[in-house]
C-alpha cells in the first residue's frame, strides 16, 4: 500500500497575485542608478574617468618600462 499525504500542496505566493489593481514597480538595477547619477554629476563623472585612464596608462607604462629588456 502506498502512503497519501493529507497535507495540501503548499504554492509560494507571489505579490503580483495578492493585489491585482495595482502592478508592483520594479527596483532600479545598479546600472540604472549608476547611469542616472553620471547624468547628474556630469564634472565629476569625467574627471573620475580621465583620473582612471591617466593611472591606467600610467601603471602598464611603468609595468611595460620596468620589465623591458635593456
Amino acid at each position: 500500500m502506498s502512503e497519501v499525504s493529507s497535507a495540501p500542496e503548499m504554492t509560494p505566493e507571489t505579490p503580483e497575485t495578492n493585489s491585482p489593481e495595482s502592478p508592483p514597480t520594479p527596483q532600479p538595477t545598479f546600472v540604472k542608478l549608476a547611469m542616472r547619477n553620471m547624468v547628474r554629476k556630469k564634472g565629476q563623472s569625467l574627471q573620475h574617468f580621465a583620473l582612471t585612464t591617466v593611472g591606467l596608462l600610467t601603471l602598464l607604462v611603468g609595468l611595460s618600462y620596468l620589465t623591458a629588456r635593456h
